[in-house]
């Protein structure tokens, strides 16, 4: 949005009739379009991620380091789907925010926690990962329950710290003309940061985790191709111990698709870093409508990750089965042997 074509005070604020917020030039078919697809995306991101906190809570085999930080980041994605998406979708078709101040600082701070709390998960995992194939002799008194917990702390406690101060002394905005009269004139409620956190934002929450998440990732690959070639030029007798320490094929396997996990993440979130990055530099005149796209292709990617489960995990697939078929309510459903290669 233009900040130059802003009113300079609260008395010049154009009227819209009985309406408080500015009229949407949007007919009802496409309206209904809309809303279809976003309740379809919001449906998909609930219902999936649900499955996915389920089936980890539930069944003990899926208990693991790996599998507790994937069932933190479900749920994270979860209440992205569930609390944020539902209010973002009214106010991208309806062009206004009709809930309140108070309740869009609320939505702002919950919404850039979420999403950099889905960061912070991804570069736990990608360290987990890194260690399980990397360090397979190190992993388990490397990644330990104490561990893992200490993680989960910090992935929660250093988005919401950083969100809710930053977007609740609204430093993020300290310095763009016209703010507030915006705010008032046309109901707006968006994340927007001025240039210094805009920069600070992508630096340091997005850049810096992103480039440590593909060089984890980028050596987890060499390391497993190495692994590889040496497994495929041993001699037959001699590879079943080297298999159980080298092989590690649900490790490279879980590496894989949470490699492409991180890779949908970048792809989703990656336009969106670059648009806060960018537009405090162009005098904030992207077209609202592409900062929506943007923000929802975001949200996709919560939206991604349990149909990236769904077709890369069996045991995801027979967890939803059970589930559905209310099978998980029998007494010894937590301890049933349904996924024989479940990782």
């Amino acid at each position: 949005m233009d900040l130059n074509y802003i009113p300079e005070d609260l008395s010049s604020c154009p009227k819209f009739g009985n309406k408080s917020c500015p009229p949407v030039n949007r007919s009802l078919h496409v309206r209904v379009i809309m809303y279809s697809i976003m309740t379809a995306a919001m449906f998909i991101t609930i219902f999936g991620n649900l499955v996915i906190m389920i089936s980890i809570s539930h069944f003990k085999q899926l208990h693991s380091p790996t599998n507790f930080l994937i069932l933190s980041m479900a749920t994270t994605d979860f209440l992205l789907g569930f609390v944020i998406m539902p209010y973002s979708m009214v106010r991208s078709v309806e062009s206004c925010w009709y809930f309140g101040d108070g309740f869009c600082k609320f939505h702002a701070s919950f919404d850039m926690m979420l999403s950099l709390t889905s960061i912070f998960h991804l570069c736990s995992i990608a360290i987990d990962r890194f260690y399980a194939v990397c360090y397979p002799l190190h992993y388990a008194t490397t990644m330990t329950t104490s561990m893992i917990k200490r993680l989960l702390a910090f992935c929660w406690s250093a988005p919401a710290l950083f969100s809710f101060s930053l977007v609740l002394s609204q430093a993020n905005v300290a310095g763009m003309q016209s703010y507030e009269i915006l705010v008032a004139c046309f109901h707006f409620c968006a994340l927007t940061f001025n240039k210094f956190w805009g920069t600070i934002l992508f630096t340091t929450c997005f850049f810096t985790p992103g480039s440590i998440m593909v060089g984890i990732y980028g050596k987890i690959f060499l390391v497993s191709k190495r692994h590889a070639r040496v497994i495929s030029n041993m001699p037959e007798n001699t590879m079943g111990e080297v298999k159980k320490n080298l092989s590690k094929k649900k490790d490279r396997k879980a590496a894989k698709t949470l490699g492409i996990v991180m890779g949908v993440f970048l792809a989703c979130w990656l336009p969106c870093f670059l648009a806060v990055l960018i537009d405090p530099y162009l005098g904030y005149s992207t077209p609202i409508i592409v900062l929506d796209l943007l923000v929802w292709l975001g949200y996709f990617n919560s939206t991604c990750n349990p149909l990236i489960h769904g077709f890369f995990y069996p045991w995801f697939r027979k967890a939803l089965k059970y589930i559905v078929s209310g099978k998980i309510f029998s007494s010894h459903s937590e301890t049933a042997n349904l996924f024989p290669e479940a990782h």
